[in-house]
């Protein structure tokens, strides 16, 4: 399982490219549309996680677009509006949104109402419980589907990258993988810059995970590569 995929529905480029900026630093997929009549299309079509629903837009307003993907889906949807009407929001609620937000908003309300819908089981069964996957070894333990890391019960704030690289250790835990496995699971093919960029992110985690807790996680194997093991 990846990062959950949030579908940004808004035709004002500025707004949407901020939210998309701040999603992904935050780990989460993204994709755009700015017309409404192709993001009903896309979310009948597509797979996503949750959407971010702009209420005016060209060809099909968002209330329809709510409306209508109730019909075959239960996936979140948060909608977004200047629009402050109390009306609207009761509407909005009504026919099936999971939450409602009026711009202009505090981007770290935003992200933590993204992280609550993210929480609640889906009918379809894609989250049969509330913790969803769960990879752990010990008391490290990361939640795939809520991007979350928690050492002893304690969240730990992680970067995009840094995230990535422990969710491949975790799903390989036992495995020694070596730079190169790293680097092109975690990094990408195409990636020409300084293997040592490895080791680097390793201490990273280190600093984090294995040293703020006082306890090791993350094994060096000599000569080969690392390691996460019980």
């Amino acid at each position: 399982m990846g990062n959950p995929r949030i579908f940004i529905v808004e035709d004002e480029r500025r707004i949407a490219r901020f939210l998309q900026i701040e999603l992904e630093h935050e780990g989460y997929e993204t994709a755009t549309e700015d017309n409404g009549l192709h993001a009903f299309e896309r979310i009948a079509q597509e797979d996503y996680d949750l959407v971010l629903l702009d209420l005016m837009l060209p060809d099909m307003d968002g209330m329809t677009i709510c409306r209508k993907v109730r019909e075959i889906s239960d996936i979140p949807i948060i909608m977004l509006t200047a629009r402050d009407d109390v009306e609207d929001k009761v509407n909005g609620l009504d026919i099936g949104a999971d939450d409602y937000m009026t711009k202009p908003f505090a981007i770290q309300e935003l992200l933590a109402r993204v992280r609550n819908a993210l929480r609640k089981p889906r009918a379809d069964g894609r989250d049969v419980d509330n913790e969803g996957e769960k990879l752990q070894v010990r008391d490290l333990v990361m939640y795939p589907s809520r991007y979350e890391v928690r050492v002893k019960g304690e969240e730990v704030q992680l970067t995009k990258k840094e995230y990535s690289l422990l969710e491949y250790l975790l799903r390989n835990k036992r495995n020694v993988l070596t730079r190169d496995q790293i680097l092109q699971e975690v990094w990408g093919y195409d990636y020409t810059g300084d293997t040592n960029v490895v080791d680097v992110y390793i201490r990273y985690l280190r600093a984090k995970i294995d040293d703020h807790f006082d306890e090791k996680y993350i094994f060096t194997v000599r000569g080969v590569g690392y390691a996460i093991k019980e």
